[in-house]
């Protein structure tokens, strides 16, 4: 009984739906309640990610969301990859894996569907395919916000350069897997797509910066 739990529980399906609910933590309104701030869906962009909470002025709730929601996107990855094939799980599921947890964070189900933009939950997604990888695109994320100070400008950037890192250093740093090309590309449209109206802000030079703090309610 208990070893057949252990085969559903394991199951390609099961893995993918735990990946969903861990993604559908929203440590932005968590860590927010916990800390006693502000909904950071009720200021600033009114995303629910760390950007938004840095807005707050409180730099560790920023900094406890950036890790947890990263956290929520490594370990279904990390676990997939580094434990699976013992269960028969290969890379295919570690991709739909990644793929869920960050529609989760998109599209949480214990927050109404209302999520924020992914980028934390991608990093942390990116660490658990190759911690290689998820260096590259951290570092190329601090190079435009540092230099930009547009958080928004950063993440796009990333997401646009995730699958050319990938490919290009394929079977050199990491294994070139067509799975895992697939979940970054889905990875970037969706991030590129939840990024729109920041790309019309940036167009129209009205995107807030790095630093600002929330507007007066």
């Amino acid at each position: 009984m208990s070893e057949n739990l252990l085969n559903v529980l394991l199951s390609p399906v099961s893995v993918v739906i735990l990946s969903y609910l861990m993604g559908s933590l929203s440590f932005a309104v968590i860590v927010s309640r916990f800390m006693g701030l502000s909904d950071p869906r009720s200021y600033g962009s009114k995303n629910p990610g760390a950007t938004n909470v840095l807005r707050s002025g409180n730099k560790k709730a920023a900094i406890f969301t950036l890790l947890f929601d990263a956290l929520k996107g490594w370990l279904p990855v990390f676990g997939v990859v580094q434990y699976g094939a013992a269960f028969g799980l290969g890379e295919s599921t570690a991709a739909a894996a990644g793929v869920a947890a960050f529609l989760g964070h998109l599209y949480p189900v214990f927050f109404r569907f209302q999520g924020g933009k992914g980028v934390a939950t991608a990093l942390g997604v990116l660490m658990g395919v190759n911690p290689l990888l998820g260096l590259a695109i951290a570092l190329t994320w601090l190079a435009v916000a540092w230099f930009f100070r547009y958080s928004s400008l950063a993440a796009l950037m990333a997401a646009l350069l995730a699958p050319v890192y990938y490919t290009l250093a394929g079977d050199i740093l990491w294994p070139l897997q067509e799975p895992m090309l697939g979940l970054l590309c889905l990875i970037g449209i969706f991030l590129v797509w939840r990024h729109r109206d920041n790309v019309n802000r940036l167009l129209a030079g009205t995107e807030s910066k790095l630093g600002a703090k929330k507007e007066a309610a």
